[in-house]
């Protein structure tokens, strides 16, 4: 009897010691939510879309020979400038010109032929079915002569507009058909930007506007475009336009891969919220208010979107205090403790 009493006093006094330690951490529980918060404040900002765009040459073709044969001709500078009309290349053209001369022979006595049926027609020497024969003789192998200068003609190809000429793919000598490509030419002093937007921004662009385009990131080089025309359809898979600009006093390489900013409307003021302290939800959007030392939860509609903070549309009015850190600690209506007041742009950097 006397060993049992030493220890249930030794466990009571045990018992008692954690009821003690356990009273401050429920009070702790049971205390406001330490918070930090922003005074929303009403700020200029750009409602601006950014899009992704492709440099595309002002003109661009792929140099074909029109015709097969022998290439005995071939004139081309890589890399450098050429004016239009320049010949680039030539094909064996020595049968075509063999018959050409074989029909201007042909030509001159058929010629010939029918001025002299046209005397003996005027004193009714042939009849008029004759000279007809004779005549027609003639316009068939003027006919013929066209034809085959039309094909001497695609012997030769040359340069159809100013502009840089490619790398050379093929060797004088080769057997070449339409279907060969010899080089490339692009027009590169005035370039083309194409880039996409998603349709329901259609109605933000226009010809005749502006667009700023990054054409080299590393270095932050902005340069000014000009719309010039619009894909009427939109994209059947991805839903989007298809807008072209022309780029204004600068040059890049065709192919290179650039940002392009588009003015959505005019600068104006609103009240912006990092976006790490919106509550998202099925359908609406949450921010945590403080109104007399209680946490409120408001729903928002939001607007613009930026790299870090996001408009409020409605909602939140300038002054009001939204919780920025321990939000998801907050209840409705629970108390909370307002650590600190912060700056947006601290939460921004």
């Amino acid at each position: 009897m006397k060993s049992i009493l030493p220890i249930m006093f030794f466990t009571g006094f045990i018992a008692f010691s954690c009821k003690q330690k356990k009273e401050p951490s429920a009070r702790r529980a049971d205390g406001p939510t330490v918070v930090d918060v922003i005074v929303a404040t009403a700020q200029s900002i750009s409602s601006t879309v950014e899009a992704n765009g492709t440099i595309v040459a002002g003109e661009y073709v792929e140099l074909h020979p029109e015709i097969n044969g022998r290439l005995t001709y071939l004139n081309i500078p890589e890399g450098k400038y050429v004016t239009k009309g320049t010949i680039i290349a030539r094909i064996n053209d020595a049968d075509l010109r063999a018959q050409m001369g074989k029909l201007k022979v042909q030509l001159d006595l058929a010629k010939t032929t029918e001025q002299r049926y046209g005397k003996l027609l005027k004193i009714n020497g042939i009849n008029q079915a004759d000279y007809d024969v004779a005549l027609n003789q003639v316009n068939s192998l003027e006919a013929d002569i066209n034809v085959l200068q039309a094909q001497i003609d695609k012997t030769i190809l040359r340069a159809p507009f100013n502009g840089i000429v490619g790398l050379r793919q093929t060797s004088p000598g080769a057997y070449v058909t339409p279907t060969s490509v010899l080089a490339t030419i692009q027009q590169v002093n005035k370039v083309k930007v194409d880039f996409t937007v998603p349709e329901e921004y259609g109605n933000i662009i226009r010809k005749g506007d502006y667009v700023t385009v990054e054409v080299d990131a590393a270095r932050h080089k902005k340069q000014k475009a000009l719309i010039v025309a619009t894909e009427p359809q939109a994209n059947t898979t991805t839903r989007n336009l298809l807008v072209r600009a022309l780029l204004e006093d600068g040059t890049a390489n065709p192919g290179a891969f650039v940002k392009v900013y588009i003015k959505a409307g005019t600068d104006k003021n609103s009240v912006l919220v990092p976006a790490t302290a919106i509550i998202p939800e099925d359908k609406d959007k949450t921010l945590v208010t403080v109104v007399q030392g209680k946490a409120k939860f408001v729903k928002v509609e939001t607007g613009v979107r930026q790299a870090s903070n996001v408009e409020i549309t409605s909602g939140i009015k300038e002054g009001d205090s939204v919780v920025v850190s321990g939000v998801l600690f907050t209840r409705p209506n629970a108390p909370v403790k307002v650590r600190s007041v912060k700056e947006l742009a601290d939460l921004t950097l």
